[in-house]
């Protein structure tokens, strides 16, 4: 790996002599570079990057095929005043990464700490992959241990690697495998019962599909902190989805909030496990999915993200087209339920009108694990774009926040955290389109919600410059005016053909779907 010296200039970082304001050097730690950062800075005009962003890690590799410096598509989970973070650094066009990077933060999200995992990639020199995608963190209270899921791709790989951690996210171990014998796999997610009071409390439960089976989904579950994984169980009916999220609930039960197959356009459904992990249901449908394509050949989709509050209950958010006239643009739309069985009716989170034409895409949704039920509060990061009829070279791609204090009866205002418009040409290519990631993500500590995102400014030549920030001073008080879209109802049943994913492995599935149409 190449070693550099990273200087903080309000939070853009570059390579520099030593002769700087604030140097932090890579050293050795779990077989790959560390180094911190902190916040402070501002950005100048038409740099996205302001003084309310702090940057977390960024991209110091040089070997190919990787587009460099990039980093995309991060997750982050907290426990207390711990947060750590996870994302693909170096990303490479055909799929997945040169690695997966890592941020730990144990003061609330002030300063941190970043790295790179050991044992995973040739691109990092220690592993035996040619790349590694779709990193997720989860935390095993039991255990002790945080982990980091990761999909690696090469010759021989398993369907999924878990990294582990025994010293709160700071050195990580070489990785192990679940289901070695895996054909293929794809969009992996792992989670951890950390409910004391669950009669499965410890147990890890990781996620993924199989595309070159039609993405028939498959579970994994392990007992004794991510060490060993127990066999590989489809769900009842086999059947076929991708962007799994699982949550356990208090009780033990499992619901996997999950992207279905069939019909016109798929839909968004739920599975779960009331047992542990030794069998799983059928998904039940929660809602048809209506889409817009995002405009300018961007890399985005309906996969659904999902959180859950100190209750149990489930939430799970999408984009959707169905409340704007004609299926023109998208808004992010929620369903929630108790059980993972019954899905309440989908709301529109009422970021602008609905006769406005921004388009919102990727979200993370975060709740306060402190907070449940009508009290709940609820944040969401996401992508859009200010004008939802764009092309490549006139998108212009923001990041926004937007938050509950009840439970969604009501929203704040939202917030733009992006000084600056992003450009599409600043994004690194993908398989699927130009990337910031499939996902995004959003954890609480101490009440104050802290996302993850991926920030592109301009590019230096062919250098790009992409790397992963958070926001400061965000909260989710109920102040000023309140939004609400309680009287807004679906307008019709259209939807955009939701467009074949060729997965991170390469191997390309048959088409899911058919045109817009009327369901």
């Amino acid at each position: 790996m190449t070693r550099q010296n990273l200087v903080v200039i309000g939070k853009r970082t570059a390579t520099t002599t030593p002769l700087v304001i604030l140097v932090f050097a890579l050293v050795a730690c779990g077989g790959a570079g560390s180094s911190s950062f902190s916040s402070g800075g501002s950005g100048g005009s038409g740099n996205p990057v302001g003084a309310n962003l702090t940057q977390i890690s960024s991209d110091p590799f040089t070997v190919g095929p990787g587009q460099h410096a990039t980093e995309v598509e991060p997750h982050v989970l907290a426990n207390g005043t711990t947060l750590v973070s996870a994302f693909q650094t170096g990303r490479i066009a055909p799929g997945g990464a040169t690695d997966i990077g890592w941020a730990t933060s144990t003061d609330g999200g002030n300063t941190w700490t970043h790295g790179f995992l050991p044992g995973l990639t040739t691109g990092e020199g220690t592993g035996p992959y040619s790349a590694a995608s779709d990193p997720n963190v989860a935390y095993d209270a039991k255990h002790n241990v945080w982990m980091i899921s990761s999909l690696p791709i090469g010759t021989g790989a398993p369907a999924v690697t878990v990294s582990r951690s025994l010293d709160g996210g700071f050195t990580w171990q070489n990785p192990v495998s679940v289901d070695a014998a895996a054909v293929n796999s794809d969009k992996n997610w792992l989670v951890c019962d950390s409910w004391a009071t669950s009669p499965y409390y410890g147990n890890c439960y990781a996620e993924w599909d199989d595309p070159s089976n039609g993405d028939q989904i498959w579970m994994s579950t392990s007992s004794d902190g991510g060490v060993t994984w127990g066999a590989a169980l489809p769900t009842a009916g086999q059947a076929q989805g991708i962007g799994g999220q699982p949550l356990v609930q208090p009780s033990g039960t499992v619901v996997v909030p999950i992207e279905t197959f069939g019909g016109s356009s798929g839909a968004i459904s739920a599975f779960s496990s009331t047992n542990g992990g030794a069998g799983w249901t059928a998904p039940v449908t929660i809602a048809n999915i209506q889409y817009h394509t995002d405009a300018g050949g961007i890399r985005s989709g309906p996969l659904p993200s999902a959180a859950i509050d100190g209750a149990g209950t489930v939430w799970t958010v999408w984009e959707d087209c169905r409340f704007r006239s004609g299926c023109a643009t998208n808004d992010l739309v929620y369903s929630t339920s108790s059980d993972g069985i019954n899905w309440g009716a989908v709301t529109r989170v009422p970021i602008d009108d609905v006769s406005g034409s921004v388009d919102h895409f990727i979200p993370g949704i975060g709740i306060d694990p402190a907070t449940s039920g009508a009290t709940a509060h609820v944040a969401l990061h996401y992508y859009y774009y200010s004008e939802s009829s764009c092309t490549e070279s006139t998108c212009q791609l923001y990041v926004g926040f937007i938050s509950s204090a009840n439970g969604g009866s009501t929203w704040n205002d939202p917030t733009t955290l992006t000084a600056a418009a992003m450009q599409l040409s600043w994004l690194p290519n993908s398989q699927n389109g130009l990337m910031v990631g499939d996902y995004i993500a959003t954890a609480f500590t101490n009440g104050v919600p802290h996302g993850v995102f991926a920030v592109a400014q301009a590019n230096s030549g062919t250098v790009y410059n992409e790397a992963i920030y958070t926001g400061q001073g965000l909260a989710v008080t109920a102040t000023g005016r309140q939004r609400s879209s309680a009287g807004d109802k679906p307008l019709h049943k259209l939807s955009d053909r939701i467009e074949r994913e060729a997965p991170e492995k390469g191997v390309i599935p048959p088409a899911k779907r058919s045109g817009r149409s009327l369901k």
